[in-house]
């Protein structure tokens, strides 16, 4: 039987984006950011993603996203690559962002194409290949059009794939099929951007998944990677049904934010569930399902 080569993983295969903790009082719990980090680690993960949109990185301001990078990167060490979001509207912003994680200590950058603003794809193409170029660092493109109102159509992939820092893709379109598509024809690694999806991309030949639901369910996604990398689509099926209440819960409302920091708090990981406005806490009902949710998986006691 012919040997099929696993695919290229320039940022691990289980990666989080991870929540930034805060005190009741609105500034950055480092201590909770740290012990999140470790746990996130234990549990299987390669990778973490600070100050993307699930780390609140709109509202969150240069010294606190440098801050997180040098004490989580402190916490665990080569256990894991650290990832920081440089994501603005305004390009000159995000160089600014892209040149102080790399001063402190970032392994990696994830850029996403600019929101609200709208540019045009030379636009677009033009603010990526700025902030790519204002350090050294690798770097995975987020294409996420829900939230930035742009596509990484595929003639900006093809030309963003010639740089040499420009690795890898996290795709949030919802359309695997079409990432299919563009991985083949870019030849760059595809993470899966959608935990609704992980399955389907890794089943798609995808190089792992950037996951919200992963502050709970890591060492699940690592067992999933590694029953498709074997081959074993049944098993990895199962894993995929077993985790899906739990998807569910944190990210059927579409507040992945909101909901990991709740179950976060919820287990003890994290000392408060605050966030930054505009966000807001979740409701009563939001919170009850998720905590069924979480005994149900036997993570927390009734």
């Amino acid at each position: 039987m012919e040997h099929i080569s696993l695919p290229q993983r320039p940022f691990g295969s289980v990666s989080v984006a991870m929540v930034t903790p805060f005190h009741d009082d609105g500034s950055i719990d480092v201590a909770s950011a740290q012990k999140l980090a470790v746990k996130l680690v234990d549990d299987g993960c390669d990778g973490l993603v600070l100050s993307g949109t699930t780390g609140e990185s709109p509202t969150t301001h240069q010294p606190e996203k440098d801050v997180l990078v040098r004490e989580v990167k402190d916490a665990v060490g080569d256990r894991a690559m650290i990832i920081c979001g440089a994501g603005s509207n305004d390009t000159a912003h995000a160089v600014r962002i892209a040149e102080g994680a790399a001063k402190s200590g970032a392994d990696g950058l994830l850029v996403v194409a600019p929101y609200y603003n709208r540019p045009s794809q030379e636009g677009v193409y033009q603010h990526i290949l700025s902030v790519t170029q204002a350090t050294d660092l690798p770097v995975m493109l987020y294409d996420i059009p829900g939230r930035t109102g742009v596509k990484l159509e595929m003639p900006t992939l093809m030309r963003l794939s010639q740089h040499e820092q420009i690795l890898a893709v996290k795709d949030a379109t919802g359309d695997v099929a079409a990432g299919f598509k563009k991985m083949v024809d870019t030849g760059l690694a595809y993470y899966s951007g959608d935990d609704s999806l992980n399955f389907a991309w890794l089943a798609h030949g995808a190089s792992g998944v950037v996951s919200v639901a992963g502050h709970v369910i890591a060492g699940s996604l690592r067992a999933l990677v590694s029953e498709v990398d074997s081959g074993d689509l049944p098993a990895a099926r199962a894993e995929f049904t077993k985790h899906m209440p739990l998807v569910d819960a944190i990210m059927g409302a579409g507040q992945g934010a909101v909901m990991a920091k709740e179950a976060m708090a919820m287990l003890g990981v994290i000392e408060s569930a605050t966030l930054r406005l505009p966000l807001v806490r979740a409701d009563m009902s939001q919170y009850q399902a998720l905590r069924e949710s979480l005994v149900s998986a036997g993570l927390l006691e009734l």
